[in-house]
């Protein structure tokens, strides 16, 4: 759970900086077009990134499951 809010508060951050030049009352149309589209981006990088990683694990727990097995 910390993760994730980890994840929110990081990528709200950088969106906030790449697409908000300078704050106002609201946010126009282009400042909500990018921020939809950096966040989107920034989850789905974390997404590839999470699932590569959980598939690299488990393969190495499965050769290391066989490799002790060969012992």
């Amino acid at each position: 759970m910390a993760n994730a809010q980890q994840l929110i508060t990081k990528a709200t951050e950088k969106c906030y900086l790449k697409c908000i030049p300078a704050p106002g009352a609201s946010l126009s149309g282009k400042e909500q077009t990018c921020l939809t589209r950096c966040m989107e981006r920034y989850f789905e990088a974390f997404n590839i990134v999470s699932s590569t990683y959980v598939r690299r694990v488990g393969n190495e727990r499965a050769a290391g499951t066989v490799a002790e097995a060969g012992l």
